[in-house]
């Protein structure tokens, strides 16, 4: 690991790759989305409820209109319309008020009140608005309004007994027709169909003879041809002949239809309520809302909201994003720094940016153990190699030199050298192999009984050399799959590690037996032992519990390390424990059956 370098700082990124920035858009977006989905959503929800509620004061107006103007077709005087004001206020709500029209008060639906400045319409029965009543024709008569038109009870009955007669004849004919009765009181054959239907049936029947008007009706027709000739007669035009549809005879155009209107409407005005003006108000006596005005200062009102959210949701998105990007920026500073600085973040939060800067520490600190252990590692393999290569060159100087005679001795002295640089060599490729996970295993079935006889035997003689007892104890025949050079290896590096530090007269013992779906290996001795504070660096590499690593206490520091990587790749593990100058154990624990 290469840790010279330039130290990478001040660095920006740009603006269009900041977090800050990106969180910033995406909150804006969010925020103009919604709120021009809200402003949206209100408005189709307010214009419906407003155009409901107009559509209902529009009716209720239409209604109380409509009302007034046939009670004052009906009457020549508006001295009982109280009753009826009332009732209206009852239905919809509003206080209703009738004064003349220079607005002296006639009649109130309630407590007098201020009136409102524009009065809501006007209540001619003469001169009735179409929009309000559709049934009004263009000259804006109320049909309600028929004065000395009005049929006595005897023609009513004379004209029903001829309708009903013809409505039989109708539909002994095949012709359907029903019977309606008009304002005047006089009745009336509703006929279906086109009008070559009703004029066969007409033909049928004897239609006709509800053409001809009753005695009432001549009196009231003859006076009003008399005003429409005075009238035309004023125009220097000739008399027209007006019937019952009020409708001139041979004679048209609008200046005739003029005088009709006209000499009606004088025919009419004494049987029918002098005009009124209308007043409708709310109980508070205040004119009707007209509803919701979308006009600039709302328009305004409406914009002013929409951006004071927008700034809120910024102001909001800022604060969070610099409180994000501040801990990510200095653990990009932090894992800038050259690896010697080995530089902490401070965990200020508990949240998953907390989290990372404690797993960044956490990092950083492994980081900084592996550079040591490299370090020391690169150390202790020069120191490993130099020993012996310098024992060699100090040979080789010496026999060049005339001091050392290439004997028997000499060369096997450079041999021994020279098998130590070998050991270690192996040592560090075999640890090299399991690092690049390059271990290959051979796994067949092993039976322990067996194997570690082997063992045993083949360190027989360093046992004997060493004054130490060994003895071997396996439980049943337990039989597992596995490498078995591998195992030998693994074996034997702990019983040789056991019998180089057990003293003279002392005892080392190999064990083996099934524990489940697991065979424990065990290899204890009663030597020195381990001290607890050393116990977790037993298996790393080069560690030694003699500082000074004289050969004559110690190996190279790699066995135990290479122990740990053989059991791992065979899928189980190796542990230890240890009580100074009393036993020390090292337990492999192996399933038994390994991938």
């Amino acid at each position: 690991m290469d840790t010279e370098g330039p130290e990478v700082t001040g660095e920006r990124l740009p603006l269009r790759r900041s977090l800050l920035v990106r969180l910033l858009v995406a909150s804006i977006t969010i925020a103009v989305c919604s709120v021009a989905a809200t402003a949206w959503l209100a408005a189709r929800t307010t214009t419906s409820a407003i155009q409901q509620e107009q559509g209902q004061v529009l009716a209720d107006d239409a209604q109380i209109y409509d009302t007034l103007i046939g009670y004052a077709a009906g009457h020549t005087d508006w001295s009982g319309v109280t009753p009826t004001l009332k009732r209206l206020t009852g239905r919809t709500g509003r206080h209703i008020t009738l004064t003349t029209q220079d607005r002296r008060p006639i009649a109130a639906s309630g407590t007098a009140t201020t009136l409102p400045t524009r009065a809501s319409a006007l209540i001619d029965p003469l001169r009735a608005d179409p929009a309000l009543l559709p049934g009004v024709k263009a000259d804006g008569i109320d049909p309600r309004a028929v004065g000395p038109y009005r049929l006595p009870g005897a023609e009513r009955k004379e004209l029903r007994f001829q309708v009903l007669k013809l409505q039989s004849c109708m539909r002994g004919a095949g012709f359907p027709a029903g019977v309606t009765e008009e304002p005047s009181g006089r009745p009336s054959l509703v006929l279906s169909g086109d009008n070559s239907t009703q004029r066969k049936a007409g033909e049928v029947c004897g239609l006709y003879v509800l053409d001809d008007p009753t005695t009432t009706e001549k009196r009231a027709l003859d006076r009003l041809n008399t005003l429409v000739a005075g009238c035309l007669k004023r125009q220097n035009m000739g008399p027209a002949v007006v019937d019952l549809g009020f409708t001139p005879v041979g004679k048209g155009g609008e200046a005739v239809q003029r005088c009709v209107d006209t000499a009606r409407r004088e025919q009419l005005a004494p049987y029918v309520a002098q005009p009124a003006l209308l007043f409708v108000a709310t109980p508070a006596g205040t004119p009707a809302a007209a509803g919701f005005d979308l006009s600039s200062a709302n328009t305004v009102r409406v914009a002013g909201i929409a951006a004071l959210v927008l700034v809120l949701t910024v102001a909001v998105t800022v604060m969070v994003g610099i409180r994000l990007v501040r801990p990510l920026r200095a653990l990009t500073d932090a894992a800038r720094r050259p690896a010697q600085h080995h530089l902490r973040v401070p965990v200020t939060t508990n949240d998953e940016i907390g989290h990372l800067a404690a797993a960044f520490n956490d990092l950083a600190e492994r980081r900084e153990r592996v550079e040591v252990q490299r370090r020391a590692m690169v150390s202790d393999v020069a120191h490993e190699l130099r020993t012996p290569l310098s024992t060699i060159r100090s040979w080789l100087e010496a026999a060049q030199d005339g001091l050392a005679a290439s004997d028997e001795a000499f060369v096997a002295s450079l041999l021994e050298e020279a098998l130590l640089l070998q050991h270690i060599v192996d040592d560090l490729q075999h640890l090299a192999q399991a690092d690049a996970g390059r271990f290959r295993l051979h796994p067949e079935p092993v039976r322990l009984r067996e194997l570690l006889d082997q063992v045993t035997a083949a360190h027989r003689g360093r046992v004997e050399t060493a004054d130490v007892t060994l003895t071997t104890r396996t439980e049943g025949a337990p039989t597992l799959t596995a490498d078995p050079v591998r195992l030998r290896q693994t074996i034997g590096n702990l019983l040789s590690n056991a019998i180089r530090h057990t003293p003279p007269g002392g005892a080392v013992t190999l064990r083996c037996r099934r524990a489940g779906d697991q065979v424990l290996i065990e290899v204890a001795d009663t030597g020195t032992g381990i001290a607890a504070d050393d116990l977790p660096r037993v298996f790393d590499r080069f560690w030694r519990a003699d500082k000074s690593r004289s050969r004559q206490t110690g190996g190279s520091g790699l066995g135990l390390a290479i122990v740990r990587q053989l059991t791992e790749a065979h899928g189980g593990t190796v542990s230890v424990t240890s009580t100074p100058n009393t036993e020390t154990v090292f337990t492999l624990r192996l399933p038994l059956s390994s991938d």
